[in-house]
């Protein structure tokens, strides 16, 4: 186990983007006309349950301006992972530049107590067909 802080990396504990969608948004949507949705999956092949309790999202834009959002829970909900299981989602980012690159990480807690967390691996969200900036 590593130890970030007052927080560790259970080894076994870890996230995959499954899929990410592209989506235009209306012409109402101007400011932030691109919507791309992801598709997520925590899973635990570690030998104790983790409850996710939190998120933190830092998307950086082409522009080199940072969104950062944090919150409780995953979708509304705070998911028991249990040893060799997983926990799959989806959700979205909606932007108003032609590509972004997210990542981030998940807050949780083991059966012991011990404060969980696991990387939201990188992943660049693409507008299909935009030029290259």
């Amino acid at each position: 186990m590593e130890t970030i802080g007052e927080l560790i990396e259970l080894p076994g504990l870890k996230v995959t983007v499954d899929r990410l969608l592209y989506q235009r948004l209306g012409a109402d949507q101007s400011d932030k006309p691109h919507s791309f949705i992801y598709f997520i999956s925590i899973h635990n092949q570690s030998p104790v349950p983790v409850t996710i309790r939190g998120r933190k999202w830092v998307v950086t834009h082409e522009d080199d301006t940072v969104l950062v959002v944090e919150g409780d829970g995953v979708v509304g909900e705070t998911p028991v992972v249990p040893p060799g299981g997983k926990f799959s989602y989806n959700s979205r980012h909606i932007i108003g530049t032609h590509s972004a690159v997210a990542e981030g990480s998940y807050l949780g807690v083991d059966d012991a107590g011990r404060r969980i967390v696991v990387r939201i691996p990188r992943f660049r969200m693409e507008v299909p067909g935009a030029r290259e900036c």
